[in-house]
């Protein structure tokens, strides 16, 4: 492994710090009374308290000044001053403890522990004067920093996309604001899994390789297990085995799932990836609608207090109710072009006419699909919903009660994306079979996300399904509404990425 030059100089300083006897590793526990922002909150002159703190974090920033010197520390929720004295760090004639260690071997980033009072400066700023200073971690390398000229010009920022997302422990430490998009997701899968949870819904867990992969259309990842000498796949949904759990009697049941799909990478797409699958008895689309309604507006008000939420330049209003369109209105509305009634011959020639791409692969659903996405889906930006598919995407909904060659399902749509998807879910085992069947047959076509048939969850169908209502919500797409994100990356603490090029970490890192 070959050193930069700063590099040479962190481990030249931990040895110096290990020949003065000074653990840099300690293993002991470091007591932590409060938090830096607690401090900057609440301290109150008058009051004199804070008078016995201990906190700890990272050294981000050291003034040297003699017998007295100042320093910045950063722990989980901000940062503070530290007034940092050689009489009161060593005392008696011990100097070494200030003179070589504070002043010559910590460095930017070093974990320290540190235990005083708090004061405020002669220009107001809260500090505290630390009475005693334990060094936690010694950091082998240099952290980006971040410099604010007098004009408050920012350089050096740590902005590269890719070097963010490879090294997030870095992205998390010098731009902390980054923090605080996942601190709202966390948050708004929380109100999620508090609103189904208050109404009665079972949170469960279903398995990630399976050995039919279904649920969804897409490409699986493949694997094998030695001991069964078996081929399984990492799931691409988890919504068979949620309504194998409705046949079992269980009236609704949800689950966070970690889901993967071996598909392209964009800013709306991640191999790996988040979804909330909801299955409830007894109800339909209609019901899910509102349900799905209630509970956004709900999230986005516990986590922005109002039902507006600021993305680029759009202000998205979750309150009920939203728009709706079925399939076939939505088209007709943006394109000007009625399809209701074409069959695939006169859909490639609409699709030919409006400029979108197709492949032979294609059949009738999937050109409905493209004409759909290129036209439709980008110019939706407020929540909408469409609704009524036709029967060739939906192979898992039931077939409309009303509207021939149509299904009862919906998808919901917001800042140009699909955030959402549910049915009235198909319980007929053998319509079901027949719609399976069907898949096989795109299958041969070459449609490489046409759905397997999988004859276990038939055969759940045949001991008989009651009617369900089911849906499918994209947690990290709504987490880039949600935070104001631009891109998937932005809301996964550690996208996939490609197999790093060293040069350009250690540029980074110089």
């Amino acid at each position: 492994m070959s050193l930069t030059e700063q590099e040479i100089v962190r481990r030249e300083a931990l040895q110096k710090i290990q020949e003065l006897g000074v653990e840099a590793y300690p293993a002991a526990q470091y007591e932590v009374n409060t938090m830096t922002a607690d401090i900057k909150a609440n301290f109150d002159e008058n009051e004199n308290n804070f008078q016995n703190i201990s906190i700890a974090g990272r050294l981000m920033q050291k003034r040297i000044m003699g017998k007295a010197s100042f320093a910045e520390i950063q722990d989980s929720k901000g940062r503070i001053q530290l007034y940092v004295s050689r009489d009161d760090i060593a005392p008696g004639e011990d100097k070494m403890l200030y003179n070589t260690l504070f002043k010559k071997l910590l460095d930017i980033g070093d974990f320290i522990g540190v235990k005083g009072f708090v004061f405020k400066t002669k220009t107001g700023e809260t500090t505290v004067h630390v009475k005693e200073l334990t060094l936690l971690s010694k950091s082998l390398r240099p952290l980006p920093i971040v410099k604010t000229d007098s004009d408050g010009n920012v350089h050096d920022a740590f902005t590269d996309p890719e070097l963010r997302y490879r090294m997030r422990y870095v992205d998390l430490t010098v731009n902390p604001e980054v923090r605080n998009t996942f601190i709202q997701r966390s948050k708004m899968i929380s109100a999620m899994r508090e609103f189904m949870t208050a109404r009665g819904y079972l949170e469960v867990e279903t398995p990630i390789l399976q050995p039919i992969y279904g649920g969804a259309s897409a490409r699986p990842f493949k694997t094998h297990h030695n001991t069964l000498d078996q081929e399984f796949y990492l799931r691409i949904a988890n919504e068979l085995y949620l309504k194998r759990l409705i046949v079992g009697g269980f009236d609704g049941v949800f689950e966070f799932a970690k889901d993967f799909r071996n598909e392209g990478m964009s800013r709306f797409h991640n191999p790996e990836f988040t979804m909330m699958e909801l299955y409830v008895a007894y109800t339909d689309v209609y019901w899910m609608m509102d349900f799905v309604e209630e509970m956004l507006e709900h999230v986005a008000t516990q986590l922005h207090g109002t039902t507006e939420v600021q993305v680029g330049e759009n202000l998205i209003n979750f309150q009920r109710p939203w728009k709706r369109y079925t399939m076939y209105e939505s088209i007709k509305e943006f394109t000007g072009v009625d399809i209701s009634e074409m069959d695939e011959a006169a859909l490639r020639n609409a699709a030919k006419e409006l400029h979108v791409p197709l492949d032979e692969t294609m059949g009738r659903g999937k050109i409905i699909d493209e004409i759909f996405g290129e036209k439709v889906e980008p110019l939706l930006i407020q929540p909408t919903f469409i609704t009524d598919y036709p029967v060739e995407l939906s192979p898992l909904a039931k077939k409309h009660r009303t509207h021939e060659g149509l299904t009862e399902r919906f998808e919901a749509f917001c800042n140009q994306k699909e955030i959402m998807n549910a049915f009235s879910e198909l319980n007929d085992p053998i319509d079901q079979r027949q719609r399976f069947e069907a898949q096989l047959e795109l299958g041969k076509r070459g449609d490489e996300e046409a759905m397997q048939l999988d004859e276990d969850y038939l055969r759940a169908l045949e001991f008989g399904m009651p009617p369900t209502s089911g849906i499918g919500i994209g947690i990290d797409r709504l987490a880039m509404v949600m935070t104001n994100s631009p891109s998937i990356q932005d809301v996964l603490l550690f996208p996939q990425m490609r197999l790093e090029q060293p040069k350009k970490v250690e540029e980074a890192e110089e």
